[in-house]
């Protein structure tokens, strides 16, 4: 049977070591020799170091012990050298040479978009979605996304019960860039009530107002749950101005934060203390949970078996709780929808 290769890459989400694992288990089955390809794109190109740097070849001794792991055993990068042409053709060209008759790549848009290059230069491949924003609107589910929520669930759940304790409103800044998706389902998960996400303009003179209607109510413990890819979509609010009077360490022209956020609505509301957390990495880099090992695992047995039909040019994703797969640029082309009813809901609760 002819070659295969996996890589990963974009940032990391947990399950891509999963991922690989099932591809490596599906392609010992059908005795077909796999590459790992190290650093994503970057070790087609051999953007640094050596050749023979880039790559491994996954036996199952070598991956058996990874599955559970956070993070990915073949690390990942960004490759913006991958937006060139010439240096798609010298990708197609080393995988040739290394005789691969196609590749699997776990990632997300970006990492989709270059597998669509490598096809169109006659190399198959087939994309598992993997990353934590939930931002494939192909698919209902990515993977490491499941993972993400719970990690920010656990993380406030543990803030509001300090928040319950000092009767203290706290800001939560959850990751998504582009898409609100992990700050949505953590807010409706933990009983969050002020939700802010980037598909969503808002400022914050509403914000304000909204955790002042909770003070009236007699909650002085409210959650506010922010996408770290929100503040693109907020109104103009000179931070400086507002914080400098009151001796806080701003400087003019810089951005507004979940620190700083806290600061201004601590002082719009009256409030003795406003807290914040950036719940950060902790959200790629944990263990997967069940969801995720499970999409994992029957995303690497899909893919190796297209592979090993000759079919390419597709990616994985999850309708109704099952696998399908697809033409790439057709689910690229496909348009976000953003659950508009439940964010309606968290913030008018």
């Amino acid at each position: 049977m002819p070659n295969i290769a996996v890589l990963t890459s974009g940032g990391d989400s947990p399950g891509m070591n999963a991922a690989v694992v099932s591809v490596a288990r599906t392609a010992a089955s059908l005795d077909m020799p796999l590459i790992g390809i190290k650093r994503g794109y970057n070790g087609l190109i051999n953007t640094e170091g050596k050749w023979e740097d880039n790559f491994v070849n996954l036996d199952l001794n070598t991956v058996l012990d990874i599955a559970d792991l956070p993070g990915t055993y073949l690390r990942t990068a960004r490759c913006d050298e991958f937006r060139q042409h010439e240096y798609r053709v010298i990708a197609a060209n080393k995988l040739r040479e290394m005789d691969v008759a196609g590749l699997v790549v776990i990632g997300g848009n970006g990492s989709f978009a270059g597998a669509q290059y490598l096809c169109e230069l006659g190399i198959p491949c087939i994309g598992i979605p993997g990353t934590i924003d939930n931002d494939l609107p192909y698919t209902e589910m990515t993977l490491g996304y499941d993972t993400a929520v719970n990690t920010c669930v656990d993380a406030v759940r543990a803030i509001r019960a300090t928040s319950r304790s000092h009767d203290r409103p706290h800001v939560v800044e959850v990751m998504g860039r582009d898409c609100g998706d992990i700050a949505l389902s953590t807010a409706a998960a933990t009983g969050a009530e002020i939700l802010i996400v980037p598909e969503v303009k808002w400022s914050v003179d509403e914000v304000a107002d909204k955790l002042n209607r909770q003070l009236q109510k007699g909650n002085p413990r409210a959650t506010v749950v922010i996408a770290e890819g929100a503040w693109n979509s907020m109104e103009p609010f000179d931070v400086y101005s507002f914080l400098k009077p009151y001796g806080k360490q701003v400087f003019e022209g810089e951005p507004m934060t979940s620190n700083r956020l806290a600061s201004v609505l601590k002082r719009k509301c009256g409030m003795a203390e406003v807290r914040s957390t950036v719940v950060g990495y902790t959200q790629r880099g944990t263990t997967p949970t069940a969801r995720d090992s499970m999409f994992a695992f029957e995303a690497g047995y899909i893919a190796v078996n297209l592979l090993r039909k000759g079919i390419g040019n597709q990616v994985i994703g999850m309708k109704n709780g099952k696998l399908f797969h697809m033409p790439i640029n057709e689910a690229l082309a496909v348009k976000p929808e953003f659950d508009l009813r439940t964010f309606n809901i968290i913030n008018a609760l």
